[in-house]
């Protein structure tokens, strides 16, 4: 089994190093680890260190050897899932698989026939939420650069992002073209949008035609809106090669 993942402000290039606060209280009090055994710091945008357990002092503190800055490169193509909101706590489901699939980017879209919308101190919680939900995700799957979760997008941001992408695709049921069979660039953007539960507009579909983005479909079924996005981009990891 990888070592466990912590999160730090800053990645320490020193010989020694004392995890305390939540990430040092979680360490000691619920994965009760002991000297002698290895962790992984980082600051969840790809700098990290390999550390070793020297001691465990009450609770919340560990003191841990580590043996210098490591950097993860940026992934290739990187991939960008453009999630309407969903119903309820669906959508921290959806940002969580799709955090421990190996998504880089995640865009909360208010789609036209979302059920949900993120106004005010209620929208400023549910974002929150999702980046919470991101950053323990992306420690469970033992990743050292998390995705980043953008403010909410309008239609018309989101026709700008797909403008500028290098591959883009809207998944719906009635696209002609299998997602399995794209020509997929071997860098850039790739972005993927996932409609909401009353499916994507027909306004919306035109609009990101017109930036470039056509439908594809998944497969014969049709999924839910919080589970496509974690569906195609297990397909598009393993398709690109970033999974081989």
């Amino acid at each position: 089994m990888t070592a466990p993942v912590f999160v730090v402000e800053q990645v320490p290039d020193g010989a020694e190093f004392v995890l305390d606060g939540p990430e040092g209280r979680h360490a000691v009090s619920v994965k009760r680890l002991r000297p002698g055994e290895d962790v992984v710091l980082t600051d969840g945008l790809g700098r990290w260190t390999a550390g070793v357990v020297r001691a465990a002092e009450g609770k919340d503190r560990l003191v841990v050897a580590v043996c210098g800055v490591r950097a993860e490169p940026e992934p290739a193509p990187r991939v960008t899932v453009v999630q309407a909101l969903p119903k309820g706590d669906r959508g921290e489901l959806a940002v969580e698989t799709m955090t421990e699939t190996g998504v880089d980017r995640i865009v909360p879209w208010t789609a036209a026939r979302c059920i949900t919308q993120w106004k005010g101190e209620r929208g400023a919680k549910s974002l929150a939420k999702w980046r919470a939900t991101a950053r323990e995700a992306g420690k469970q799957a033992r990743r050292v650069r998390f995705p980043v979760v953008d403010e909410p997008m309008t239609t018309h941001r989101v026709g700008e992002l797909l403008a500028g992408s290098a591959f883009a695709a809207v998944l719906h049921e009635e696209g002609s073209t299998p997602l399995a069979t794209a020509e997929l660039p071997a860098s850039g953007d790739i972005v993927l949008v996932v409609g909401p539960e009353g499916g994507v507009a027909p306004e919306e579909l035109d609009a990101f035609a017109a930036a470039g983005a056509h439908p594809y479909r998944l497969g014969p079924t049709v999924l839910r809106t919080s589970t496509a996005g974690t569906a195609a981009t297990a397909l598009l990891l393993g398709r690109t090669g970033r999974w081989s």
